[in-house]
């Protein structure tokens, strides 16, 4: 078989990596290269660039180390059944492509995720060779996200996180029972210790020594995980219970969730249940409620009496809908939490009203000039100049639902 030119491994390795969710780079350490040392740089916010092999542009230089793997999980295009072109990235090579994207004002930032090929240990190394490398080697101090492996050495993933800003560790599917089913060489319990060693080793490094002195960080942007939505039987009130346990018991910056669609030679056993796309694009709603706006899990479930969301409403609508009895909110009375439960008001627009109404009372095109989304807003808030007429939750759906389409028979 000729030998694969970089560019080419390039071309599959980027495009195996789509299928990595958990690559936002928020939360990274702030570093440059202004004082005359090092190269590249990495904002605070984590706003980076990269460039795929087809001219996109995305955030970080995305590539798996290799799309070879040992293991056999069933929703993965990468498993060792799958009938897809392999290649690997030698430790040296991943570096001279992000120091050359780099160069190029392609990119600021790597993630870099691989297949498991001969064991945990030894692909594990090979991602710390190149993250050491990046640091130590050409002082590079852009953002760099690792996909660890949990079965991996400790000492590995310790080491990963002194390179590394963010790691994350994947829970693969909601329940251990899906694990078992559909990734049986994978062990729920061994991922999750891998979880808490992170969370362990972060603590940890936040204490200074008696001399005064901190540590060394420990993936100073946290970590995160990653979980296949649709591949097994699981409810969307499942996969939040989970994603809820997840954040508290490990300290997770975001659970990242990532639709299964069919891929090639996918085993018949996985069922496709729900539209994959605007599924998750729901989930990730009712993850933002659950974190930033004071939903409790047992609210959104409520909403959702069949365990999954509406997928024709946002679940903070449809929560509204279902407890009409608590609208109108009177924008200049009510307190914050009442605030954030109107539909189609943000936590900035909260903070504006709040501000705002110190010095005056608020009308109706104040609300339109802080952003509040009033099409969505208006049935369910009252203003100085503005009450909105009666309307039930049936009529107030149809007002917001899409509009019914017209199958085609051909």
């Amino acid at each position: 078989m000729a030998k694969m030119t970089l560019d080419q491994k390039l071309a599959i390795l980027s495009d195996a990596a789509k299928y990595d969710a958990s690559c936002a780079s928020s939360g990274g350490q702030r570093r440059n290269s202004r004082d005359g040392g090092g190269l590249g740089s990495t904002t605070g916010s984590g706003i980076c660039h990269a460039y795929a092999p087809d001219g996109r542009c995305i955030s970080l230089l995305k590539i798996l180390m290799t799309n070879f793997c040992i293991y056999d999980c069933a929703y993965c295009v990468n498993r060792v059944s799958s009938n897809v072109q392999r290649a690997r990235f030698t430790p040296e090579e991943a570096v001279e492509l992000t120091l050359e994207f780099y160069r190029r004002n392609y990119i600021e930032g790597l993630f870099l995720s691989s297949g498991i090929i001969r064991s945990p240990d030894e692909t594990m190394g090979d991602m710390v060779r190149i993250a050491r490398s990046l640091r130590l080697d050409h002082h590079f101090r852009g953002y760099i996200h690792l996909k660890t492996i949990p079965d991996a050495d400790p000492k590995l993933i310790e080491e990963a996180g002194l390179h590394a800003d963010r790691l994350s560790i994947n829970v693969e599917l909601p329940t251990d029972a899906s694990v078992a089913r559909y990734a049986p060489e994978k062990k729920p319990a061994q991922i999750r210790k891998a979880m808490a060693d992170v969370r362990l080793k972060r603590e940890e490094r936040k204490d200074r020594s008696h001399s005064g002195k901190r540590p060394p960080r420990f993936a100073p942007a946290g970590q995160s995980t990653q979980m296949i939505v649709g591949a097994d039987g699981a409810s969307d009130t499942q996969i939040l219970t989970t994603s809820t346990r997840l954040y508290s018991g490990y300290g997770l910056r975001r659970v990242y969730y990532s639709a299964f669609s069919p891929i090639p030679d996918s085993t018949a056993a996985l069922p496709l249940i729900r539209p994959p796309l605007m599924r998750e694009h729901r989930l990730y709603q009712a993850d933002w409620l659950l974190r930033f706006y004071g939903f409790e899990l047992d609210e959104i479930a409520g909403a959702a009496p069949d365990g999954n969301l509406d997928l024709e409403v946002d679940p903070k609508l449809a929560w509204a809908l279902a407890n009409r009895h608590r609208f109108p909110v009177d924008v200049n009375r009510a307190d914050r939490e009442g605030l954030l439960r109107i539909p189609g008001v943000g936590t900035k627009s909260v903070g504006r009203i709040l501000t705002t109404r110190r010095h005056r009372g608020l009308r109706y095109e104040d609300l339109r000039r802080m952003g509040v989304n009033l099409k969505q807003a208006r049935a369910f808030l009252t203003a100085l100049d503005w009450r909105p007429r009666g309307l039930d939750s049936q009529d107030l759906r149809s007002r917001f639902a899409p509009p019914p389409e017209q199958l085609q028979l051909i």
